[in-house]
């Protein structure tokens, strides 16, 4: 019997693009939650002499089998890449129930790239070691290992270094899906001409990441299957960055640890966090800065926060209220801008729900 298997989506909360490394990449700071919003994977999987992969989809714009793409796909590559490491050939086939928008911000083909990789292991009864997961996670795609953990996740590095953070209570969330297409790559060059991609954007959110992981790190984290979550969970006394922080906390800092005991994601939200490609972003299609207004709204029916997801063009506002969710969902619309009410996905239910038997 195949194995189906939920591949949920992401948001940033917060994304700061700092100078390119050595390596070509640039170097980021984020804090990634994850959604309810979710495609299906199904994967069938026997062993095999040789091993072969087939891709289908609901969607055209999916690399597959049928297009002579599938090497392209994500979930393809991470499938190979674990049947190498595991030792074994098989024959595997999997179908992509694409519901979530392609290229839209919101980590759709890394997510299937993982519930791929985990519909194989059930169905050939063998995993992978934790950090073996996120090595190939992290040589697949930098938005891979994310979705190793789910909740919310701290991302360094090139966003492959994922640290988990404590999970809070689902908040309401709209996600707005213009139909506009925005390059990552185009878009990193931007901030590169803007002088916008500067070391003290970056040092600034991973400070306040540290911050917040100086009380987190106290805290209970729900892991996943085999572990998964804890294999890059740093020490009570190990530090994310080197250095201190300064000895000055702003009011806003301090307000952070009282409402941290309450939602940790809302202390995260009312520090000020920004995605820096919305600056290059929304000059190049200004429609985007009109949809985060209505995500916005008014003083009265206000999101806690709106911003754009990513590099876009995905935009996402949350919301204490379901009430006020709705109005910010019949306000993009009436824009003529496609938006999806959902919840965010606190680890503990992205691992129980994964399976969808």
């Amino acid at each position: 019997m195949p194995t189906r298997v939920r591949s949920y989506s992401k948001i940033n909360l917060g994304l700061a693009v700092g100078p390119t490394r050595p390596d070509g990449f640039h170097a980021l700071t984020t804090v990634y939650q994850t959604l309810q919003l979710h495609d299906f994977v199904t994967v069938a999987a026997t062993r095999a002499a040789e091993t072969s992969i087939l891709i289908t989809s609901n969607h055209r714009g999916v690399p597959r089998t049928e297009a002579r793409n599938a090497e392209r796909n994500t979930a393809w590559k991470m499938v190979q890449k674990t049947l190498e490491r595991l030792k074994i050939t098989a024959n595997v086939e999997i179908h992509i129930d694409k519901r979530l928008p392609v290229q839209g911000g919101m980590g759709a083909g890394s997510a299937n790239a993982v519930a791929a990789t985990i519909g194989l292991e059930r169905e050939l009864g063998l995993a992978l070691p934790a950090p073996d997961r996120l090595e190939v996670a992290a040589e697949v795609g930098s938005d891979v290992p994310l979705f190793l953990l789910g909740g919310t996740v701290l991302g360094l590095g090139r966003g492959e270094e994922v640290y988990p953070l404590p999970d809070s209570n689902p908040l309401h969330c709209v996600v707005a899906l213009p139909d506009v297409g925005v390059s990552t790559a185009l878009a990193f060059q931007q901030l590169d001409a803007a002088s916008l991609t500067s070391a003290p954007a970056v040092d600034k959110l991973k400070q306040l990441s540290r911050a917040l992981a100086s009380v987190w790190s106290t805290s209970g984290v729900e892991s996943g299957p085999s572990g998964i979550a804890f294999t890059h969970r740093p020490e009570p006394n190990q530090a994310l960055i080197p250095g201190d922080l300064p000895s000055g906390r702003t009011s806003s800092e301090r307000d952070v640890s009282g409402d941290l005991a309450e939602n940790p994601l809302l202390a995260l939200v009312r520090t000020g966090i920004e995605n820096d490609f919305e600056e290059v972003v929304f000059s190049q299609h200004p429609s985007l800065r009109s949809t985060k207004r209505d995500l916005m709204g008014s003083s009265r029916e206000s999101a806690l926060y709106a911003a754009l997801s990513g590099s876009g063009s995905a935009l996402f506002g949350l919301y204490e209220s379901q009430a006020d969710a709705l109005a910010a969902q019949h306000r993009v619309q009436q824009n003529g801008t496609r938006a999806l009410l959902t919840k965010t996905l606190p680890r503990r239910n992205y691992w129980h729900t994964m399976f969808a038997e």
